[in-house]
């Protein structure tokens, strides 16, 4: 069957009749991250506006009846909507689609058959496989270089034809048709399709067998602008792109930061960079100075332990300004594995570092338990435990299972 939207992806509403509900269940990412199983029901209707993932392009969002349609997807050939409420067989349904996620989709979609034809035609560079992304889109180019020139030059025609206001047209044809024959993709279908292949053409630029959406005329693109390339795998490229609204966006976005870094660095735009190396530089110099200056107070501090009568058992020490080389330092500076160290640095009440050392047996004991009283994560071995720690908000009760550990261990000694 063809569908509305594939034969006119302008058309936003449409009033069809509901041919079956049946009970369902999805997997969604949440904060796309996390996977969340939801139950509803897979709703099949004569005719749909909403388009279904496929073709390297997300599906739509939409609403039947005003209940919000959560996933588009093919199933045996048919298009499944699914929604977390039944509908009855038979009703009359209005069927409305998110046109802002719509056009975004159309936008990018011709934008990438675009890129890709061009690319092609002015450098041999042909198209694997492309990512329709929620901000930035890209194609997987068949090459190991394109150079700054090229990127510049591809652009610059892209555009032209976007100028030029060139028709974006539609075709159905039987299976075998002679005209299929001048596509240039390959004509793998899906196992499951029945019916006409649908090709789209960008006249004079590019004939391709295609599912997804797209605009009526290259003028609607408004703009591309080709961001930057990174190497992808196996031996190809990862041409980066926005098209259209996503460009005005881009540039808000682009604008607004540059205001914002003006305001902080206190220079012009064109200084940004000239001013950001300049702290970069000054960073550089103040951490060495402070590095310095934390081994010479690790020094004073072993040096301070060493003056103290009698020499105790165990000795507790924290540093706010302190971390995990401090530690070593000082650890290596007092050098008694009879004394048991514990010795911290970091935040009063936040994340840090924990340094254990002294007799192994005790250190192995106490060692897990402190990692996991601060919330942290950390190993040892040989009379040594060292961790990095959430939060030393528990600090004073850390002490007391290490002094717990310490009269046990008296106590037992003959």
């Amino acid at each position: 069957m063809v569908y509305l939207f594939q034969k006119d992806s302008y058309v936003k509403k449409l009033t069809t009749n509901v041919l079956s509900s049946k009970p369902s269940k999805i997997s969604l990412s949440v904060n796309g991250k996390k996977k969340e199983i939801k139950e509803g029901y897979d709703i099949i209707l004569e005719d749909t506006v909403l388009f279904p993932e496929g073709g390297g392009q997300p599906d739509d969002h939409g609403v039947i009846a005003n209940i919000p349609v959560l996933k588009v997807i093919k199933k045996s050939g048919q298009v499944a909507h699914f929604t977390e409420s039944s509908l009855p067989e038979g009703a009359e349904v209005d069927v409305e689609v998110d046109w802002t996620r719509r056009f975004d989709h159309m936008q990018q979609h011709s934008g990438q058959h675009l890129i890709t034809a061009v690319a092609e035609d002015l450098f041999n560079f042909r198209t694997t496989s492309w990512n329709l992304g929620e901000v930035v889109s890209y194609v997987e180019l068949d090459t190991t270089v394109v150079t700054f020139q090229q990127l510049n030059e591809l652009e610059s025609v892209l555009n032209h034809k976007i100028r030029e206001c060139i028709p974006v047209i539609v075709h159905m044809y039987p299976q075998g048709a002679p005209e299929l024959q001048q596509v240039r993709t390959r004509l793998e279908l899906p196992e499951d399709h029945v019916g006409p292949v649908r090709v789209v053409e960008i006249k004079e630029v590019d004939l391709n067998t295609c599912c997804g959406t797209h605009v009526s005329n290259l003028s609607h693109l408004q703009v591309i602008k080709l961001l930057y390339v990174e190497k992808g795998k196996r031996n190809k490229t990862n041409l980066y792109f926005l098209v259209g609204e996503r460009v005005l966006k881009y540039i808000t976005i682009s604008v607004d930061k540059e205001k914002s870094l003006t305001t902080l660095l206190k220079c012009r735009p064109e200084e940004h960079v000239q001013m950001v190396e300049k702290m970069q530089k000054a960073l550089k110099t103040t951490q060495k100075n402070a590095l310095i200056v934390l081994r010479d107070l690790a020094l004073l501090e072993a040096e301070k332990f060493r003056h103290l009568v009698p020499k105790p058992s165990y000795y507790s020490l924290h540093r706010r300004e302190g971390d995990g080389e401090f530690l070593s330092i000082l650890s290596n500076e007092i050098g008694d594995e009879g004394v048991l160290l514990f010795l911290t640095a970091g935040e009063d009440k936040g994340p840090g570092h924990i340094l254990l050392t002294g007799p192994p047996d005790i250190v192995a004991t106490v060692g897990p338990q402190l990692c996991d009283l601060l919330q942290g994560k950390g190993s040892g071995k040989n009379g040594r435990f060292q961790a990095k720690v959430s939060s030393f908000t528990k600090r004073p009760k850390a002490e007391e299972i290490i002094k717990q550990a310490l009269r046990i261990t008296e106590d037992d000694e003959p």
